[in-house]
C-alpha cells in the first residue's frame, strides 16, 4: 500500500524530554527559565532561573541518563525514525562562542549511535525551542542579524559531525507560530524575543522571521557542501482553516488565513517572498532590513521537503477589519484541551500543501494530549489508539487514493514528555507512560500504554493491517 521504506516512528524535543539541563557544559535556554502552568494557568517567563520557582524542564524525563533504555524500547516498538532535536545550548552554551562543547556533541554522537545500533533514523531538527537563553537576554533574541551568524557555526558543527548518521534535517520547529504575535509563548521560545510595549510586534515579527528564512538558507547550502545527500526541511504547524460558511466573503477569509499560515513555507520552498505578503507591507507601512544577499541566499537554499505538525482544525469568517477571524470548528469534536479532533483534515491540508508544492511531506507531529490513567502497569488508551488510527487512515487515503508524496509519520510523542505549552507531564501524548516520581527516584518508572501494541502493529504491518478502511470511501 505504502512505500517500504516509509519512516513510522515518533517525536519528541530536547527541551521536553533530554533533562539534564546543567550537565555536560550544556548552557540555560530560553526553556529553562519557564516556570510549570496547567490548562489553565500560563507558563511564566522569569529573568534567568530564580530560586523558589519550579522549572519543569530542567529534570524533563531525564532520557539524557536512561536514553538507552527508552530507544531500546522505542526499537521494540519497531520505530523506523526517531524525529528529535539538539539543545543548541548543549553545543554552544552560550551561543556566541568560537568553538562547540565538546561533551555535548559526544552525547548526540550517542544517541545517534544507539539508534543506529537497532537500525531506526535520527530525524534532527536543529532548533526546536531551544535557542541559548544567553543569545536572547544579551542580543535580543533573533531581533539582532548576528544571531544569523551564530546559527550557521552552529548548523555547520552539527552537519560536519553527524552527516554520516543523520539524514533527515529541519532547520526550526514550527517557524510559523511567530506569526501569532499575541501570544508571548510563541516569539520567547520560536525567537528569543519578548515583545516591547512601545514596539509594532508584527514588524518585529516579520523581521526575526525573516533572519531565520536567511539562516535556513545559509543552513541548507552548506549542508549540501558538505554532504549532496543530506535532505534539508522546513517545518511549519499546519492544520486548515475552513471557511465558516459557503458565502464568498467567508471563502476569501479562508484563503486569506491559509496563506498567513503558508507564508513560512511559501519562502523557504520557494526561495522569494510572496505578492499577498509584500502588499500587505505595502499597507502597513512595514519596512524591514532586507538585503539585496539576504533575496540572492533565500533562492540559493530552498528546502527539500516540508515537515509539519497536525493537530487540529479550525474556521475562518470574513471580518472586515481583520480580513478574517479564526474560530473553533463547530462540526469536530474535542480534546480534554479543548483542541479540535478532525482526521479528515490531515488528508485535506496533505493534498493542499503537496498541491501547492509538489515537494515531499513529513508528518512529524501529530497526536493526543490526554489525561491518562495507570492500572496495573499499563494504560488504557483507546481514545488515544481511535485518534491516531483515524489520522493514520486518512494518511494512507491521501498517499494511495490522492497520490500524496508522504516520507513518514512520527506521532508526538514517542513517550511521555513536559508539554511545551504548559509544562506539566500531566498532559500525556505518548506510547509510554513515564511516572516521574518513580523515576526520581532511581526507579524505571515508564510503562507501555496499549497503544504501544496498537502502533507496534501498524508499523509491523507497514499501514497493511488498515487497508480495508483506506480502500473504502465513505
Amino acid at each position: 500500500m505504502i512505500n517500504k521504506d516509509f519512516l513510522w516512528g515518533g517525536a519528541v524535543a530536547a527541551n521536553q524530554y533530554e533533562g539534564a539541563w546543567d550537565a555536560g557544559g550544556k548552557g540555560i535556554s530560553v526553556t529553562d527559565v519557564m516556570t510549570k502552568g496547567d490548562v489553565n494557568t500560563p507558563r511564566k517567563i522569569t529573568a534567568g532561573v530564580l530560586p523558589n520557582e519550579e522549572y519543569p524542564n530542567h529534570f524533563g524525563i531525564d532520557f539524557y541518563h536512561h536514553y538507552k533504555e527508552e530507544i531500546k524500547l522505542f526499537a521494540e516498538m519497531g520505530f523506523k525514525c526517531f524525529r528529535l532535536s539538539i539543545a543548541w545550548s548543549r553545543i554552544f552554551p552560550h551561543g556566541d562562542e568560537e568553538k562547540p562543547n565538546e561533551e555535548g556533541l559526544a552525547f548526540y554522537d550517542n544517541v545517534f549511535d544507539e539508534c543506529l545500533k537497532y537500525g531506526i533514523q535520527p530525524v534532527v531538527t536543529l532548533s526546536h525551542f531551544e535557542m541559548p537563553y544567553y543569545l536572547a537576554d544579551h542580543y535580543g533574541g533573533w531581533r539582532d542579524r548576528r544571531v544569523i551568524d551564530f546559527f550557521l557555526r552552529y548548523a555547520k558543527v552539527c552537519f560536519e559531525r553527524y552527516h554520516e548518521k543523520v539524514k533527515y534535517w529541519m532547520t526550526f520547529n514550527e517557524i510559523n507560530n511567530l506569526i501569532d504575535t499575541d501570544n508571548p509563548f510563541n516569539a520567547w521560545t520560536g525567537a528569543g524575543v519578548l515583545y516591547k510595549e512601545d514596539e509594532n510586534p508584527e514588524q518585529t515579527m516579520y523581521q526575526i522571521s525573516h533572519y531565520q528564512f536567511v539562516a535556513s538558507s545559509l543552513a541548507v547550502q552548506e549542508a549540501k557542501k558538505i554532504d549532496s545527500k543530506l535532505q534539508i526541511g522546513c517545518m511549519l504547524h499546519l492544520g486548515p482553516l475552513y471557511p465558516a460558511s459557503c458565502k464568498p466573503l467567508d471563502q476569501i477569509a479562508s484563503l486569506k488565513a491559509m496563506d498567513r499560515r503558508f507564508f513560512f513555507s511559501d519562502v523557504q520552498i520557494r526561495g522569494t517572498y510572496p505578492s499577498y505578503t509584500k502588499k500587505l507591507w505595502e499597507r502597513k507601512n512595514i519596512k524591514l532590513d532586507i538585503t539585496q544577499e539576504d533575496l540572492a541566499n533565500l533562492k540559493k537554499g530552498t528546502v527539500d521537503f516540508l515537515g509539519f505538525s497536525y493537530y487540529k482544525s479550525t474556521i475562518a469568517e470574513y471580518n472586515a477589519q481583520a480580513d478574517f477571524l479564526e474560530k473553533p470548528n463547530p462540526y469536530v469534536s474535542k480534546s480534554d484541551w479543548g483542541w479540535a479532533i478532525d482526521p479528515v483534515g490531515l488528508r485535506y491540508i496533505l493534498n493542499v500543501a503537496y498541491e501547492r508544492y509538489q515537494k515531499p511531506l513529513f508528518i512529524v507531529e501529530n497526536g493526543f494530549g490526554a489525561y491518562d490513567k495507570l492500572e496495573n502497569g499499563s494504560v488504557n488508551d483507546d481514545y488515544r489508539i481511535n485518534y491516531l488510527q483515524s489520522h493514520v487512515v486518512q494518511m494512507l487515503k491521501a498517499i494511495e487514493l490522492d497520490g500524496v508524496d508522504v516520507i513518514g509519520y512520527t506521532p508526538w510523542a514517542a513517550i511521555d514528555i513536559i508539554s511545551a505549552s504548559t509544562g506539566e507531564i500531566e498532559k500525556r501524548y505518548g506510547f509510554i507512560y513515564v511516572n516521574l516520581d518513580e523515576v526520581k527516584q532511581g526507579t524505571a518508572g515508564v510503562y507501555r500504554k496499549q497503544s504501544f501494541e496498537w502502533y507496534k502493529n501498524i508499523i509491523k504491518t507497514n499501514g497493511e493491517c488498515l487497508k480495508d478502511q483506506v480502500r473504502v470511501e465513505k
